[in-house]
């Protein structure tokens, strides 16, 4: 009789605890998703949101394009893709490839961002998942890459860059980046929870570095509490990647999700 009395009050207390633990993951929640892009529309991805990159001098963008063959929507994922110029005979690029972004459309200060996608690999492939701020010079205003690809590597990149990092050249002072293991063949999340003192990255909701505020004399440390864009792009070539095989292409990434949280 008293062992089973001690049974039962065993379980009332096991129910007991599983109740409270519940109750309090629930209240203890960090996130509320405010917004989310899911790239289900048919006819083009939304032109309220997003922009197509245009060309430019630095290494990701020297082959930027418009081209609609660059661009897709399918089975609910936008996918970009790197290519061989065969076809745009008045462009005298070798390569095209396709980028969006958010810029002076859909603004993010502060919370987490999170991506879930793709990535095709390819010698010379370098898609990236990025953001910049809206309303400050490079690299004044900072840089946060939430995610970098090489080539066929198992790992991604994810960095921050600034004043601090690039012109003073403190990169280990705290260190400004990190790797992580990634799915090759499969999709994979990539996140940055920005707070006022702290970039907090993860793949795949493995926590990759935390990048703080310090206490320094030394200017520009941490710029990345303000209002910043969304990049999203499959780049081909540059000095970090190395040379493309075009043989490798065309080569995509599909991005199935985006979604911003803000602290509850």
């Amino acid at each position: 009789m008293k062992k089973s009395l001690l049974f039962v009050w065993i379980c009332i207390a096991l129910v007991c605890l599983m109740s409270a633990c519940g109750t309090s993951s629930v209240k203890t929640k960090k996130w509320r998703l405010v917004w989310s892009e899911d790239f289900n529309q048919k006819d083009g991805f939304d032109a309220v949101t997003w922009s197509k990159i245009p060309r430019g001098t630095a290494d990701w963008k020297n082959y930027m394009s418009d081209f609609d063959s660059c661009y897709a929507l399918r089975d609910g994922n936008l996918v970009l893709r790197g290519m061989v110029n065969h076809t745009q005979k008045n462009d005298t690029a070798p390569y095209l490839t396709g980028g969006v972004y958010t810029k002076d459309k859909k603004l993010f200060t502060g919370g987490r961002v999170e991506v879930r996608a793709k990535l095709q690999a390819a010698k010379g492939a370098w898609p990236a998942i990025w953001m910049l701020p809206n309303n400050a010079e490079w690299p004044n205003g900072g840089e946060i890459d939430i995610m970098e690809r090489l080539n066929y590597d198992s790992i991604a990149y994810q960095t921050v860059h600034s004043y601090y990092t690039y012109k003073l050249g403190f990169q280990d002072t705290p260190p400004h980046g990190g790797i992580n293991q990634i799915h090759p063949e499969e999709y994979n999340v990539y996140s940055v929870d920005i707070y006022p003192d702290s970039l907090v990255f993860a793949i795949n909701h493995r926590h990759t570095f935390t990048y703080p505020r310090i206490e320094t004399d030394k200017e520009g440390q941490f710029p990345f509490y303000q209002p910043y864009y969304l990049l999203i792009d499959m780049q081909l070539g540059g000095s970090w990647v190395g040379k493309v095989d075009p043989k490798d292409l065309p080569v995509e990434m599909q991005v199935d999700w985006v979604r911003y949280y803000e602290k509850r």
